[in-house]
């Protein structure tokens, strides 16, 4: 125990290594996005994070932002438990045809103004799991997307880049665009 505690001493901690200076900007875009969120909504914007079938690669960068590197919560923007308390469904994975009716009430039971981006490349077209007896297809086989986020999965910054977009567009409430930038 002795040995132990003495290489301890001496061994650097194993932590990560501080941010990079992209984290300044990191939080500059979710500032952003909440001042547009703001505008367009006149609150902060909830989110309902909705998996419809996916390998839960997509959840776990949804996820990310989160913890504590990202930290939504500080910009006002947060993940609700309810669609009913939803401005946005962030729907992951393809739709299988256990989860078609379930995705179809959540959206029915989110309020109006509603947007829905499908996230990732399996909640475009079906991805890998396309031919798969169990899957529908794609989110907008189902119900209808404003916007798609690219990615296998894509990051948290992508994803972040992507709410800002749809809420940014002019035409947010009319015609929402198809892809993040």
């Amino acid at each position: 125990m002795r040995k132990l505690l003495f290489q301890n001493l001496l061994r650097p901690p194993l932590t990560e290594p501080a941010p990079s200076p992209e984290a300044a900007e990191l939080a500059a875009l979710a500032a952003r996005l909440d001042c547009a969120a703001l505008q367009r909504l006149g609150h902060s914007l909830a989110i309902r994070q909705v998996d419809a079938g996916s390998c839960n690669g997509c959840e776990l960068e949804i996820h990310a932002l989160n913890n504590s590197y990202y930290d939504l919560e500080r910009f006002g923007i947060r993940f609700v438990a309810s669609p009913r308390h939803a401005d946005v469904l962030l729907v992951t994975g393809p739709v299988s045809r256990n989860m078609r009716v379930a995705l179809e009430r959540t959206y029915a039971a989110t309020p109006d103004p509603k947007w829905v981006i499908s996230t990732g490349d399996c909640a475009l077209d079906g991805g890998c799991f396309a031919d798969s007896y169990a899957v529908i297809g794609g989110v907008g086989r189902v119900i209808p997307v404003d916007l798609h986020i690219p990615g296998c999965p894509p990051t948290p910054t992508e994803l972040l880049r992507g709410l800002l977009t749809l809420l940014e567009a002019p035409q947010a409430a009319a015609e929402p665009p198809t892809t993040a930038p």
